[in-house]
């Protein structure tokens, strides 16, 4: 065989093998070309149900977080407490109706005097319950209203002990706060409830404190507090034998008041100035009142304090002593007289350990009455004692004791005495 045939064989195999190839990748670019119209339909498939997961996801997202903006733009708070107390009280003269409020807690200005013979009374109740409802709403100009309303149980009307022992609710505080201005009922700008003792009774020292809750507009700048709260004057009738509860003021009772806080504790200073009115279509008149108060509370070591409170001033009636002596007294033309009165409280508490604590409390108040306007069946003074040892095995659960010793005299120097024993048991939720 030639050369020239040998070179014409060759060159016809590599046409054919040429064609083969060719016909072999025309065919792989059909199947190519097949599978990615088929993975095209199938991704483009798939690409729209991502489009349509991310889109419910981030809907979701928005929703959630619309959420969380409104969880954290507005709060709301449920809580109090439920106690129970019982108490075995003693009076030196006479005994108590069922519906005293002394039977529930200690009332300077009711304990009994002049009584024949001794008294005894067990009472067993509920009443001090406590519930309240807080929110915090933060507004879009960037500030923030709160809202608190409180209620408990205790005080008659409302109830007896003979078949269901129900009492109806008695509102406590209901108050909003925005910015530096509080509107509604709270404590009164007069008090430091900061100072006040703790105690096993209801309440620590009633006859040494200034104790009053009102409706009230509060202005708060740094350490210093302006109010305007509500009037009422109580009064005492020439010659005395009752009280005239008025509701005949013109004007609000006004209310200055400084705070310091320290690392060592907290003093305050208030001064009370108010006008005391009646009027009843014969007697029309009017006079002014003032008062004044240091309060506050003295860290002793790491977990100890001593709690003071002092007031004293003219007509201040129903701020101190829960209204133990009236803001004025008629005379025979008509006319009102501011009562004089100071009162102190002093209370020391101390912790054994991180379960058990004590208070001792002293407390006395003095009326400076004219008796000439006032006669001698008036109180002349008050003055208690108490001991108290509490105990909390767990946070929020606290089981107390308490022994309370009060006497009240007379202007005519008669006298009564109050011997307690009070037992509690109170759960805070």
């Amino acid at each position: 065989m030639t050369t020239q045939t040998k070179n014409k064989n060759k060159r016809l195999q590599y046409n054919q093998l040429a064609k083969t190839i060719a016909l072999a990748i025309s065919g792989t670019a059909l199947t190519i070309s097949s599978f990615n119209i088929q993975a095209a339909d199938s991704v483009e498939d798939k690409i729209k149900r991502l489009e349509k997961q991310i889109q419910a996801l981030k809907a979701a997202t928005q929703k959630q977080e619309s959420t969380k903006a409104s969880s954290n733009k507005h709060s709301y708070k449920f809580g109090g407490f439920i106690k129970a107390t019982a108490t075995y009280s003693d009076y030196s003269d006479g005994d108590l109706g069922a519906n005293s409020g002394l039977r529930d807690f200690y009332i300077p200005g009711a304990i009994p005097v002049g009584g024949t013979g001794e008294g005894q009374d067990f009472d067993f109740s509920a009443k001090e319950t406590r519930i309240n409802f807080k929110s915090s709403h933060r507004l879009d100009n960037g500030k923030t209203i709160k809202t608190v309303v409180e209620m408990d149980f205790l005080l008659p009307p409302g109830g007896n002990e003979r078949v269901s022992n129900s009492y109806n609710p008695r509102l406590r505080h209901a108050f909003f706060t925005y910015d530096k201005w509080l509107f509604g009922q709270s404590w009164s700008t007069f008090q430091d409830v900061s100072a006040l003792p703790e105690s096993a009774d209801f309440l620590g020292a009633p006859d040494g404190i200034v104790f009053e809750r009102q409706p009230m507009i509060r202005y708060t700048s740094g350490n210093w507090q302006f109010a305007i709260e509500n009037p009422e004057t109580t009064v005492t009738p020439f010659g005395g034998g009752g009280r005239i509860v008025t509701d005949d003021n013109g004007t609000p009772d006004f209310v200055a008041r400084y705070n310091h806080k320290a690392d060592w504790g907290h003093v305050s200073v208030a001064a009370l100035l108010r006008s005391l009115a009646y009027e009843d279509g014969v007697i029309d008149d009017s006079t002014s009142s003032s008062g004044i108060s240091l309060t506050g509370k003295f860290k002793v070591g790491e977990k100890d304090d001593i709690r003071f409170n002092f007031a004293s001033g003219s007509g201040m009636g129903r701020y101190v002593g829960l209204n133990t002596a009236n803001g004025a007294v008629l005379d025979a033309n008509g006319n009102l007289s501011a009562i004089d009165s100071s009162l102190y409280a002093v209370a020391f508490r101390h912790h054994w350990n991180s379960k058990w604590r004590s208070n001792v409390i002293i407390s006395a108040m003095r009326i400076d009455n004219d008796t000439a306007l006032t006669g001698t069946s008036v109180t002349e003074s008050v003055n208690s004692y108490q001991l108290n040892l509490l105990y909390s095995p767990v946070p929020k659960v606290t089981f107390g004791i308490g022994l309370l010793n009060a006497t009240r005299e007379l202007e005519s120097g008669a006298d009564g005495d109050l011997q307690r024993i009070i037992f509690t048991a109170k759960y805070g939720f």
